[in-house]
């Protein structure tokens, strides 16, 4: 049953119908996070509305003008310090780059942006078992672009959130007419942090089962079942550490995923793959 579990998660039966490409524009239900990530010092909470109707939620932390770097906020000087877009991955949302990683980007004058995908954070949820697809998440990340930023950006993505950097990345590549240029405006760079590869996680799951079945099932428990969000200790396994304090993993993973589903339509993953 483990096995199974992991294996759907993770490489996706490509057998099963893709999802729409547009998720329902109609909120599952009203929602306000019950415990808040409090914003750092500089940092601003923005709702960026989607062209479904949708809010997407962003963390925005300007960056800081140092004494004696005045002209790098000129538009001239934007290849210098281009703005940077941070997409998380599963069971996250915009509060895990706005802990450590806007402060320290914005502190070196980088504009910097931490969106929540929907079904994440305080980002609407639609009206399906699902957040979203692969290129749904990339399109909403586009269109944040298009709309909010003056200047290509540097998008950084982590897990999942790596594999929706590399969806839009092929999109731009793959553009034909000037409507998808629209769609997908260029970037200054990308940046993967422990992405899941374009191929997909087949192979580390195989390798991951056989060479550690009890952390496999773990992994099966806390994510295909969601038990990360009422056992702390295999929340901060999965996600953390051990040592971390309870009220610190509380305070971050209470609420974040509002979904019933997933925020990927894993079943639907394997059909866009590789995306060369």
């Amino acid at each position: 049953m483990a096995a199974f579990s992991l294996l759907s998660l993770f490489h996706p039966n490509p057998s099963i119908p893709k999802m729409t490409t547009k998720p329902l524009a109609v909120l599952n239900k009203a929602y306000k996070m019950q415990v808040p990530y409090e914003l750092k010092e500089g940092q601003t909470r923005l709702f960026h509305q989607l062209p479904s109707g949708l809010n997407m939620e962003v963390i925005e932390h300007k960056g800081r003008v140092l004494a004696d770097e005045e002209n790098n906020r000129s538009p001239g000087n934007s290849e210098k310090n281009p703005p940077l877009v941070f997409v998380h991955g599963s069971y996250h949302a915009a509060w895990c780059w706005a802990e450590h990683w806007l402060p320290f980007f914005s502190g070196f004058g980088f504009d910097s942006y931490a969106v929540s995908l929907l079904g994440q954070g305080e980002s609407d949820a639609p009206a399906s078992p699902v957040a979203g697809s692969l290129q749904t998440h990339a399109g909403d990340v586009a269109d944040f672009i298009q709309k909010k930023l003056m200047s290509p950006p540097v998008l950084l993505g982590h897990s999942f959130g790596g594999l929706i950097i590399q969806c839009y990345i092929a999109n731009i590549r793959n553009k034909q007419t000037l409507e998808k240029k629209m769609l997908y405006p260029d970037l200054a760079g990308a940046v993967l942090v422990c992405s899941v590869p374009p191929s997909g996680n087949s192979g580390l799951v195989w390798r991951y089962l056989f060479s550690k079945p009890v952390a496999a099932f773990k992994v099966t428990r806390s994510l295909a079942a969601k038990a990360f969000q009422t056992d702390l200790s295999l929340c901060k396994e999965t996600f953390f550490t051990s040592t971390m304090e309870d009220h610190l993993v509380k305070r971050t993973l209470k609420d974040s995923t509002k979904q019933a589903g997933f925020m990927v339509y894993h079943q639907s993953v394997l059909k866009g793959l590789p995306m060369t």
